[in-house]
């Protein structure tokens, strides 16, 4: 996908009545072109949230998170930069804290989630840590056993949260169209040979599948899509406790 694709996608979202786009990755701040896509998406009448490992920010990029209508987002791991920077394997956790310290000066939007890795009381000092800076949408979330998250090889709809083809879709950098992120291997189509309204129609019978496998996964069939859970801006908080996968809530 070159930009021009992806501007293309940008305004047939738009188009289709989309209210938000995210930017994700890789990690975007590296991508030369980020601002461009961010004002097509702005003067689309569309949010941006940008996906970022928030290492790589440089100056003048500030200026772009500060527009209006962007917003942040970020994964955290521990409040122990040693614990933290094994995660993401290189030396990251005290630039993203300090740049979590001046997301929260400039009074810019952000989204934060922290990945509990094996210690409850990891992620809760890490929780109380973001909470204490003033970022005000923090939750939690399990690893997730997808790509880099695999550990014992259960991988599938069982990791889904239920809701990831909910009204919206993921397109990767070759252009195939997917729920979501987490569930790259439900191909729905390619942006660069059909549009997006016309993909999401045509997937209906895909997604409803792909949901009702996900629930078939969970806990003795009790379970239904997490309708209350996720990283929204208010800090959603689970309802079915007994449910994988579980976001803690503020």
């Amino acid at each position: 996908m070159a930009t021009t694709d992806w501007l293309n996608v940008i305004a047939q979202a738009a188009r289709s009545g989309a209210a938000r786009v995210q930017l994700i990755g890789g990690e975007p701040t590296l991508y030369r072109d980020l601002h461009v896509l961010v004002s097509r998406a702005l003067s689309g009448g569309m949010e941006v949230e940008i996906f970022t490992n928030l290492v790589h920010v440089v100056p003048a990029m500030w200026a772009l998170f500060e527009r209006p209508g962007v917003r942040l987002a970020t994964s955290y791991y521990s409040t122990d930069a040693a614990e933290h920077d094994a995660v993401t394997g290189r030396r990251s956790h005290d630039r993203t804290l300090a740049n979590i310290r001046e997301a929260m000066l400039r009074s810019i939007p952000l989204r934060v989630s922290v990945i509990q890795m094996h210690d409850q009381g990891v992620t809760d000092a890490a929780l109380a840590e973001l909470r204490a800076l003033g970022v005000r949408s923090v939750g939690a979330d399990r690893l997730r056993e997808i790509g880099r998250g695999l550990r014992a090889g259960r991988t599938g709809p069982a990791e889904l949260c239920g809701r990831c083809a909910d009204g919206k879709l993921a397109v990767l950098p070759s252009g195939d169209a997917v729920p979501c992120l987490l569930s790259r291997w439900v191909l729905l189509g390619n942006v660069r040979t059909g549009c997006i309204s016309d993909i999401y129609a045509r997937s209906l019978p895909t997604r409803t599948a792909l949901v009702a496998a996900t629930v078939a996964t969970r806990h003795e069939g009790t379970c239904g899509p997490d309708d209350k859970c996720g990283p929204d801006e208010d800090g959603g908080v689970c309802q079915q406790p007994t449910c994988l996968p579980h976001y803690i809530g503020p």
